[in-house]
């Protein structure tokens, strides 16, 4: 006998963002296309430390580098939050610029350490703010969305914590040394075990929503899936540089610069910014990755010096190696990041 589904699933609908052709092709698919892309890689680059060039110019300066300027559309760019934010958004950049040269100065390693577990912390609160946009319109009870919010921060936290109990690994977030890591087997098994747990508990929970109310969630039923797999995959499954790029980058960087893209747009009251026209779209992508190319082009004149085929004239600047001066020029350099890190705490909140 088929089961009958309540009269009232008919009128529950799915929280998309914007629509479900966006949603789903910018904000949801990214993981899922990554882990293709993955699995069509060569084997020597899924358990190697080898990028190609091409690869990193595509993922770490069109894409993650890209996605920090967004932030400005937001923020600078936006007069209505520029006048609101307005102390914030002078004090932010100060005050990172300034602990930043005191960890530079306590040691090169310690700025990179704190500046990676701000980006770990960014990262994993943006699935957490995806998963409540995905979640605003459900009646679910304190337990359902208790499973939900732990389930969001395991997927991204067991495999952070495995690679920092784990042998060392073929990639690093910025530098070599910036996690702390201590191998410990019996550590890595109890974690797995218990994330496995949890993610019993969760396909148990979303079963019984569905036997009583023939409802789904989609959008966050797919985050989650998302973000569990692509994170996995590219620490704990895997163990290669491109493989783990390819993964943490897509699946953060472009849900990033469309979710911004889709929530600036103006209210059909408002006035329309100057980069909402007809080429609104190609002035924004133009502008974030201008400025991805100028900021990477000056880490590697002035620091790096390891892409000069990519940036050529950047190699006519100066490379610095005094570390009174890298103590002042590196935390500048990593201003936009930084800024980035601490004003994405600000500009998702529901009256910024």
């Amino acid at each position: 006998m088929p089961r009958t589904i309540p009269a009232a699933a008919t009128v529950l609908r799915q929280p998309w963002i914007r629509s479900v052709g966006f949603d789903g092709v910018w904000i949801l698919a990214p993981p899922f296309v990554a882990l293709l892309a993955v699995a069509l890689l060569p084997p020597e680059f899924r358990s190697t430390a080898r990028m190609p060039v091409g690869a990193w110019v595509a993922l770490v300066v069109l894409i993650d580098v890209a996605h920090v300027y967004s932030t400005l559309f937001r923020t600078y760019l936006d007069a209505a939050r520029r006048r609101r934010l307005r102390t914030v958004l002078w004090a932010v950049p100060l005050g990172c610029y300034l602990l930043g040269v005191a960890l530079h100065w306590a040691g090169g390693l310690w700025f990179w350490r704190v500046l990676a577990y701000a980006a770990v912390f960014h990262f994993i609160r943006q699935q957490y703010g995806f998963l409540r946009l995905y979640s605003r319109h459900e009646a679910a009870s304190s337990f359902s969305r208790t499973v939900d919010t732990v389930l969001i921060y395991s997927a991204t936290l067991y495999p952070l914590l495995w690679w920092h109990l784990s042998a060392p690994r073929n990639f690093t977030w910025f530098v070599e040394g910036d996690f702390v890591q201590y191998s410990w087997s019996l550590g890595r098994q109890l974690l797995t075990g218990a994330y496995c747990l949890l993610l019993l508990a969760y396909l148990a929970k979303e079963t019984r929503q569905w036997q009583q109310t023939g409802h789904l969630n989609w959008p966050r039923n797919l985050l989650l899936l998302g973000t569990a797999a692509s994170w996995y995959v590219g620490i704990v499954l895997l163990n290669g540089d491109l493989a783990f790029t390819l993964l943490n980058v897509v699946a953060h960087g472009v849900p990033y610069l469309a979710l911004v893209w889709a929530s600036s747009r103006p209210a059909p009251v408002a006035p329309r910014p100057w980069w909402h026209g007809r080429y609104g779209l190609g002035l924004f992508l133009g502008l974030v990755v201008g400025l991805a190319f100028l900021e990477e082009g000056l880490w590697d004149g002035l620091v790096w010096r390891e892409h000069a085929a990519v940036f050529g004239w950047f190699q006519q600047l100066p490379a610095v190696a005094s570390p009174a001066l890298l103590m002042w020029l590196v935390p500048l350099l990593a201003l936009p990041q930084a800024t980035h890190y601490v004003l994405d705490g600000f500009i998702w909140r529901r009256n910024a």
